[in-house]
């Protein structure tokens, strides 16, 4: 039976002896409560307000253009939405990068303004002492190594990371640096299976993947990419378990048919006097 099942509400610490117990752990992007309502219903462990909401909910390239006003917005729609699973905020581009001092700022709003159980941050080595300082003022972070969205410009766009053995060994690296740090679990995200694999093994805290393989602690997924709601670019990581997208279109095109032919609404739909 699932942790949210046995609990409850899911913690931290309940993420983190799903690794010990070898019990898989599922994760979802989500943006508003309407949707957080249904995957919480359906046991989904970790629920995160990602950064992805400017690409799939406002259309931008990248995720570089979403505020900080903007995740403090949609991570309170979430966390009215969420029963049981855990709410994770990412924290948006230069929230966190600036200094320490800063960044705790920034997560403490996401904590008591939005209502997050926890915070995400890119980033390996050089974020050490941001997410020390963020633990030790008691907000639980989740890290994120490998193809960092937040650095595109810096890796030459969304490419695969760690392929080779010195680049399999940095992140290894930071994976370590991040656990030591403090962080309770670790996205890791468009890396070789096999790295996925070794970096799984090495830490105690547990990994969630994205285009990282099977071996990895838990997987996540965009909502928008795993419903086929979003069809600008698919990876080849995700799997569609629904084509919502073109159901949505079909009932669309029949509303609008029956306003023009005057079918709708019926006298069922009206109200009488």
């Amino acid at each position: 039976m699932s942790k949210v099942l046995e609990v409850g509400k899911i913690t931290t610490t309940a993420v983190m002896s799903m690794k010990a117990e070898g019990e898989k752990i599922a994760m979802l992007t989500a943006y508003d409560s309407s949707f957080a309502r249904i995957a919480d219903s359906a046991g989904i462990e970790i629920l995160l307000v990602g950064d992805s909401v400017g690409m799939v909910f406002s259309g931008q390239p990248n995720t570089l253009s979403v505020t900080l006003e903007q995740m403090i917005y949609h991570t309170s729609a979430v966390s009215r939405g969420a029963k049981h699973a855990l709410v994770v905020a990412d924290m948006p581009f230069m929230t966190y990068q600036i200094n320490p001092e800063e960044a705790l700022r920034n997560a403490g709003r996401l904590v008591q303004e939005a209502g997050a159980e926890a915070v995400k941050i890119e980033g390996g080595r050089a974020m050490a002492d941001t997410v020390r300082k963020i633990v030790g003022a008691g907000i639980p972070v989740m890290g994120h190594i490998g193809l960092t969205p937040q650095s595109i410009h810096t890796l030459g766009g969304f490419r695969v990371q760690g392929r080779g053995a010195e680049a399999a060994d940095t992140l290894t690296a930071d994976a370590l640096a991040l656990q030591e740090a403090g962080a309770f679990a670790l996205v890791l995200e468009g890396i070789p299976a096999s790295l996925g694999q070794r970096i799984s093994r090495e830490l105690r805290i547990p990994t969630i993947g994205i285009g990282a393989g099977p071996d990895c602690d838990g997987q996540v997924l965009v909502m928008h990419d795993l419903l086929g709601l979003f069809d600008d670019f698919t990876p080849k990581f995700v799997k569609q378990y629904a084509l919502l997208g073109e159901q949505v279109a079909e009932a669309f095109r029949q509303y609008r048919a029956e306003v023009k032919q005057a079918v709708f609404p019926q006298p069922e739909h009206c109200f009488k006097g």
